[in-house]
């Protein structure tokens, strides 16, 4: 992948110096649920891929923050179906499987289009969603997917986010961080999101026009798009995994 500030890797290894930058927004005895609000932000914008282990001690030196603390905003999260604790192996963020997609997009699909069918009189008010298209179009002119990526996310969000519901607000930062790991099986992230930017632009420009039964129905064909293409991704990472048809293991192996 082109660029770092979405992902934030150093040789396929988080830099987890990143993460003192927030240490100074938590309090000393800083809760579990800011702690994993910062993971939830982080998992969000690509920072910590599908798999990988997270280290307690890294982690709470990062944040300034106690095990126990972190351990709490670990168990918060792995309710949020963003981490799991292997027995003996420790806590990993979690790699989603092809029905975990599915059920992500069933959500999207009700809460996204249900958002813009309730919005009532233009104008609305599009600030955040004009901001995150932009955000989007620097970034694919940096050629930096990762952060492109992360700016879609925020898209999404921000669409919801005119529902004007804290608890829909609440259960898509759940939702699309989930996503956010279905991402990472793109091999070619330009080619997957570089469309989506076009498209983005295009629901923002029928919002604007106040035509939100437009936009609606653009967003139910785009979010099916996006499925099936991912989707697609995942049976082919399948299909990589399966062993070749008539090798078999040798013997002592």
């Amino acid at each position: 992948m082109a660029g770092t500030s979405g992902g934030g890797r150093t040789g396929g290894t988080p830099d987890l110096s990143e993460l003192a930058a927030h240490s100074a927004s938590l309090e000393r005895s800083g809760t579990a649920e800011r702690v994993a609000a910062v993971l939830r932000d982080r998992i969000t914008e690509g920072y910590f891929p599908p798999g990988s282990r997270l280290s307690e001690e890294s982690i709470s030196g990062a944040l300034a923050v106690s095990r126990n603390t972190l351990r709490e905003a670990f168990r918060l999260l792995s309710h949020e179906r963003l981490l799991e604790h292997r027995l003996n192996r420790g806590v990993f963020v979690r790699v989603l499987a092809v029905d975990d997609l599915v059920d992500i997009y069933r959500v999207r699909l009700l809460v996204e289009c249900a958002a813009l069918r309730a919005l009532g009189e233009p104008p609305f008010d599009l600030g955040a969603v004009e901001a995150a298209v932009s955000s989007g179009e620097q970034a694919a002119l940096r050629d930096d997917w990762p952060a492109c990526s992360t700016a879609n996310i925020r898209f999404h969000q921000a669409l919801a986010g005119l529902a004007n519901s804290a608890r829909t607000d609440e259960l898509m930062r759940n939702v699309l961080a989930e996503l956010r790991l279905a991402f990472h099986v793109m091999a070619d992230p330009r080619r997957f999101h570089e469309p989506y930017l076009t498209r983005n632009r295009e629901i923002t420009d029928r919002l604007a026009k106040g035509d939100a039964a437009g936009a609606e129905r653009m967003l139910a064909f785009y979010l099916e798009d996006s499925r099936r293409q991912l989707a697609e991704a995942y049976a082919q990472r399948l299909t990589e995994r399966q062993p070749r048809a008539g090798r078999q293991p040798r013997a002592g192996r």
